[in-house]
This record gives structure tokens, C-alpha cells and sequence, in this order.
């Protein structure tokens, strides 16, 4: 069938990103991108309002430093430009969570393949953190980004660092570019030690999960990778249809392993418990929002039965389906179903997931979900059909009380990611 560009038709219960355009693709991408970004704005500050602000420092360094070497490594395999220079390291920052295109709009120049500097024209990071004092941009900037921006380059060689030319607190006020930053291998350095916690992310289903890969391209043009030369323009409109669905995965199980990683560092600070319960909130807040954000790039007009389908189906946070076999059904004109069938997800054995905390019970996350599309919706568990694990039914009634908007969601609004709108900056590339 033609490829969807954007997703104003009818629902459909079997389509999947493959079904989607080149550039309805990089629209998801992006959002994609920003969505695992996000997610840090709500689990992080639940954390630090519960055991302080000491817990947001260590359990910030840790969820980074375990996650963030594991994904690199994946998206140099799944894009083909495995290397160890620098020009390795800034692909992945053009393709990482941690720098969504133009909320973080990193800007690269690569003198040689030892040496270049990065500086972002904007950072939506430090916007949320700025209007919080000094002390907060200092930790940030400073006792956060020193050790993450070294795990992430040591993904790509030992002895790759990253080193401020000039970053915030600004001096003066409103400096422009917000920060640079110099990435140099240096030789003579001792080699980056890794965090006690990657190995354990390593060992999860989720860091060695595949991801479908679309057997040939269902549309013409762009790049089928980024085996080629690093361009410091790259848009992901750059990509073939291939590439771009797998892309769009990779995303996704960026941000489960940053979760994973998270909630492993919760988990061995303050016990299993804690991490279960901080594992609901996160993903109720950052779940909601992104909800909301990918209706309209994707066209999902609406509040019906079929908006909340739409949305369940193509959530960043029910991605990859080799991870996650997720399938959404509509029953009638005010009811759904989502199954769960038995998977990975569901298999890691530990507290350390979102999924770890389904059960044959209601969940605020999906209840969210469907209530940002419509605030008289709600997810009640019912049994599942044969060979599935949980099942939940999405009704819609309207003589029912609207759902007040989760104090999770509230929080991931602070963030101006919430708000934010991207641009189309390069047309498809033939």
C-alpha cells in the first residue's frame, strides 16, 4: 500500500513505522528524540524531592554513564560508521537523546579526525535550569556534564575528552553560543574508566534487543546510512526510508535504557521499592506529554476512539515491537483494546523497567495516555486473549468524570521541551 505521510486516515491496527513516508518519519524522529530527553525532567526531580538534591547529582551521573556507551555503540552498528575518531563521536551526538535536534541544537566543526568543537546556537537544557540560580547551572554544566560527556566519547575511544573552551553560569549574562566545547583524543590521558552500572545495563534483554529492519527501501532517496563522511548539517530528512525506521527504533531503545539505567541506580540507593514507585511517576509524566506532542506532527485529529488508538500505536514508549509486542484494536465506537503479548519487556527479571510495574491492574501511564486525548477515557484490565500476557480496555464515557491532568505531567510542563516546536530544516534528500 502507498506510505502513510502522516497519520489523518483512517486507524489501522496493523500499521507500523514501515508504513510510514521519509518525511513523516522525520517528523516522529525528532519527537522521538525529544521524548527520551524529556523523560530525565521527571525522574529526576521526583527523585531529588524525595532524598534530595544529592540523590539528583549521583543518580543523573549514573543513569548517563550506564546508558549512554551501550546506545552509541547500537546506533554506530545499526548506521553503519563504527570508528574511533572524532568525526564517530559527533555522529552520535546528531543521533542521541541527549541532543535533540534544535532544543539542543549542537554545532559541530571537525578540524581533523583527532580534533573538533561542538557549541549549541541553543540549549533547552540549560533554559529549564537557568531561571533556578547558579547553583543549579553549575551542576549541570559542570559536575553532570564533565563525567557523561567522557562516558559518551569513550564509547568511541578510551581516550576521547571533552573539554569546555567556555560554558555556563554565561559570563556575561546571555553569552552566544551558550557553551563550546573542544573533543580532542589525547594519547598520553588515562584511559576513561566506565561506571560500575554499565556492565549490568549490558546484561539486559533490552542492550542486545534487535530491531526490524525493512527489507529494502519503500521509498527512493537518501542516505541507506552514515557510512559516508561526517556532515555537520545532518538533518534526518539525509536518510533513506530504511534507515529511518530503524533510526526511530534505536530512539526508542534509547530511552528505555536510559530508564534502565535510572532505575537501576534507584533501585541500589534506596531499594526495589522505590525504584517501582518512581518508575510508574516518570513514565506517567513523560508518557502524557509525549502523547500530546506526537498528535500533531502525525496529524491525529480528534478525540475519538480512534485518536486514542492512533496515539497508543505509534508512542514512542511502546517501541521497538521486537522489544515491546504491543497491537492496539478497536472494539466498538467508545471502546479499545491493548494486549501485551510476551516479550522481552516483560522478561528482564528485575525492577529496573517501566513494564516492570504492569500488572492485571489499572496503570497511570496508560491511563494518561488516553486521557490526553480524551480526558473521559480510561485503560481497565480485562483477561488477555490466548498467547497474550495483559490486555487492558480503553473505554470512552462521557457521563464520566474528566481525568485531572497527572502532577507528573505538571512537572514534565516546567521543562520548555514541552512547549517547544521544531522546523523542518533541510526538504527530503534525493
Amino acid at each position: 500500500m502507498p506510505l502513510l505521510p502522516d497519520y489523518s486516515g483512517p486507524f489501522d491496527p496493523e500499521v507500523r513505522l514501515a508504513d510510514f513516508s521519509r518525511e513523516a518519519l522525520a517528523r516522529l524522529g525528532r519527537e522521538y528524540l525529544l521524548n527520551g530527553h524529556l523523560q530525565d525532567r521527571v525522574g529526576l526531580p521526583l527523585a531529588a524531592k524525595r532524598f534530595g538534591g544529592d540523590a539528583y547529582l549521583e543518580l543523573s551521573i549514573a543513569e548517563w554513564m550506564g546508558a549512554s556507551p551501550v546506545y552509541s555503540r547500537r546506533m554506530q552498528q545499526a548506521l553503519g560508521f563504527e570508528g574511533n575518531d572524532v568525526g564517530t563521536v559527533f555522529k552520535n551526538l546528531q543521533l542521541d537523546i541527549g541532543a535533540p535536534p534544535q532544543f539542543m541544537d549542537f554545532q559541530f566543526r571537525l578540524d581533523r579526525p583527532d580534533y573538533g568543537e561542538f557549541w549549541l546556537a541553543h540549549c533547552g537544557a540549560l533554559m529549564d535550569v537557568e531561571p533556578f540560580g547558579e547553583a543549579q547551572v553549575r551542576m549541570m554544566c559542570h559536575d553532570i556534564e564533565d563525567p557523561t560527556f567522557d562516558a559518551t566519547a569513550a564509547a568511541t575511544h578510551p581516550c576521547m575528552k571533552m573539554r569546555p573552551i567556555h560554558r555556563p553560569p554565561r559570563e556575561p549574562a546571555g553569552r552566544y553560543p551558550h557553551c563550546r566545547w573542544a573533543v580532542f583524543i589525547d594519547d598520553e590521558a588515562t584511559p576513561a574508566r566506565p561506571h560500575s552500572n554499565l556492565a549490568i545495563v549490558r546484561e539486559s534483554k533490552l542492550a542486545t534487543i534487535p530491531v526490524d529492519v525493512p527489507p529494502h527501501d519503500a521509498e527512493p532517496g537518501g542516505w541507506a546510512d552514515y557510512s559516508g563522511a561526517f556532515d555537520p548539517q545532518l538533518q534526518l530528512e539525509d536518510f533513506s526510508h530504511r534507515a529511518l525506521v530503524v533510526v526511530a527504533q534505536e530512539v526508542a531503545v534509547q530511552s528505555h535504557l536510559l530508564s534502565r539505567s535510572f532505575l537501576l541506580a534507584v533501585g541500589q540507593k534506596l531499594g526495589d521499592a522505590a525504584a517501582r514507585e518512581l518508575a510508574a511517576e516518570q513514565w506517567t509524566g513523560i508518557a502524557a506529554l509525549t502523547a500530546e506532542r506526537i498528535r500533531e506532527p502525525m496529524r491525529i485529529e480528534g478525540d475519538g476512539i480512534d485518536a486514542i488508538a492512533k496515539t497508543f500505536q505509534i508512542h514512542p514508549c511502546f517501541q521497538p515491537r521486537t522489544y515491546v509486542d504491543w497491537r492496539v484494536e478497536i472494539l466498538e465506537p467508545r471502546r479499545a483494546r491493548l494486549v501485551l503479548g510476551d516479550c522481552a519487556a516483560l522478561e528482564e527479571g528485575d525492577a529496573w523497567s517501566w513494564f516492570a510495574g504492569l500488572r492485571e491492574a489499572p496503570h497511570p501511564a496508560l491511563d494518561a495516555i488516553a486521557g490526553r486525548v480524551n480526558p473521559h477515557a480510561r485503560c481497565h484490565p480485562v483477561a488477555p486473549p490466548a498467547g497474550a500476557r495483559l490486555a487492558w480496555e480503553v473505554v470512552v464515557d462521557p457521563q464520566s468524570p474528566p481525568q485531572e491532568e497527572p502532577h507528573e505531567l505538571k512537572l514534565a510542563r516546567i521543562s520548555t521541551g514541552a512547549r517547544f516546536r521544531f522546523e523542518q530544516r533541510r526538504l527530503l534528500r534525493g
